[in-house]
C-alpha cells in the first residue's frame, strides 16, 4: 500500500515576479517554475508541515527532486495565475509526488498556462536542530540524501584526466560551462537547490547561444526572434555542495520541423577521479517572430541557423 499526503487539492494564487519580464512584458520560463513551487510549498503549509516547521521541528528540509512542465499558453507579468495541486501516486523511493496547473484569465476564460508534474523528497538535515518524530505519513519520503533516491538516470563517469576530455569529446556537440556554486543558489546552509538548477539551465542556453552566434539580444535586434520554450524538465540526482564547481554540460538533441530544438543539461561535481552526476535537464526551445508579416508565429531556422546549432552536425 502506497502512502500518500492528504489527498485534497490546495489552491494558490500568485503573481510572477518583476524580475521576469526580460522582454516586452512576457515572463521566461523559470519564473513558471517559482510558482509551480510556492504552489506546492503552500499544499504542504496547509497541512501544518511548511518548511519551518519541518525543519525546525522534525529536522527536515524540503527539496524539489524533479520538475517537468509543458507551457501551452504564454504568462504576463501583471497577470494574476491559479495553481492547482493534487497528489499523484507515489513510487516507493521516488519522494512524493504532485500534479499542478497554473491557469489565468483572458478575455473572461481561463486559459492553462503550466501543466507540471512535480516530485518531492524531505532530506533528513544533519545541522538542523528538530529532532521530534516525523508525521507517519511523510515517512515513506524522507531519505539522507538526494542520492538515495531510486533512479535510473544518474551516470558517474571516471575522469584521471582533464574534465574536457570526458564530458567534451571531439564531435560531441557538447557545450561545457564550470562555475562555483555561490551561495545564494542553496538552501538548508550547504546543497544547491532545484531553483539553482534551473537558474543554471537558462543561463547554459544563453552561454551556448552567444557562443554558436545566435546570442539572444542580436536575434531580437536583426530578426525579432523571441525565445520561446514549451517545455522543461529537471531532476536532481545527487547532492552539489555550496562552493563546489559545477561542470555543466549542454548538448542540442534534435531538430523538430525547423521551428524548435530539443536539448540535454547534465551537470557534475569532480571528487577525486569521479565526476558524480547531480543532475540531468531537458529543454524544447524556439523563437517567436516579433514583428512583421509573420509576427506572433514560430520563426524557422534557416541553414545557417540550424548549423550553429547542431556545431555542423547532420
Amino acid at each position: 500500500m502506497t502512502t500518500t499526503l492528504d489527498a485534497s487539492p490546495t489552491t494558490y494564487v500568485g503573481r510572477p515576479r518583476y524580475e521576469g519580464a526580460n522582454i516586452r512584458t512576457w515572463i521566461g520560463f523559470k519564473h513558471f517554475t517559482y510558482l509551480l513551487e510556492e504552489a506546492v510549498l503552500q499544499h504542504f503549509r496547509d497541512r501544518g508541515t511548511g518548511p519551518d516547521v519541518l525543519y525546525h521541528v522534525h529536522g527536515l528540509g524540503i527539496e524539489f527532486v524533479e520538475t517537468s512542465i509543458q507551457l501551452p499558453a504564454t504568462l504576463l507579468v501583471d497577470d494574476e495565475v491559479t495553481a492547482v495541486v493534487t497528489t499523484a501516486p507515489a513510487k516507493p523511493g521516488q519522494g512524493a509526488a504532485f500534479k499542478v496547473r497554473l491557469s489565468v484569465q483572458r478575455d473572461g476564460a481561463e486559459v492553462t498556462i503550466l501543466t507540471g508534474k512535480v516530485r518531492v523528497a524531505l532530506v533528513a538535515e544533519q545541522d538542523a536542530p528538530g529532532h521530534e518524530p516525523v508525521p507517519v505519513e511523510l515517512v515513506p519520503y524522507v531519505v539522507g540524501g538526494v542520492a538515495e533516491l531510486e533512479t535510473k538516470a544518474r551516470e558517474d563517469l571516471a575522469c584521471t584526466g582533464e574534465v574536457t576530455d570526458v564530458l567534451t569529446p571531439p564531435g560531441s556537440n557538447a557545450f561545457l560551462w564550470s562555475w562555483r556554486i555561490p551561495y545564494f543558489y542553496c538552501h538548508y546552509s550547504h546543497r544547491l537547490q532545484h531553483s539553482g538548477y534551473t537558474r543554471a539551465l537558462e543561463e547554459v542556453v544563453d552561454r551556448f547561444l552567444h557562443e554558436r552566434g545566435l546570442g539572444i539580444g542580436k536575434l531580437l535586434e536583426e530578426r525579432g526572434w523571441i525565445p520561446v520554450v514549451s517545455r522543461a524538465r529537471v531532476q536532481l540526482l545527487a547532492d552539489a555542495q555550496m562552493e563546489e564547481t559545477l561542470h555543466t554540460v549542454f548538448t542540442v538533441g534534435e531538430i523538430i520541423k525547423d521551428v524548435m530544438y530539443t536539448a540535454r543539461m547534465d551537470t557534475y561535481v569532480r571528487r577525486g577521479d569521479v565526476l558524480v552526476h547531480t543532475a540531468t535537464a531537458s529543454i524544447v526551445h524556439g523563437y517567436a517572430v516579433s514583428r512583421g508579416e509573420k509576427a506572433g508565429s514560430l520563426a524557422e531556422f534557416d541553414a545557417d541557423t540550424l548549423t550553429a546549432l547542431l556545431g555542423g552536425a547532420e
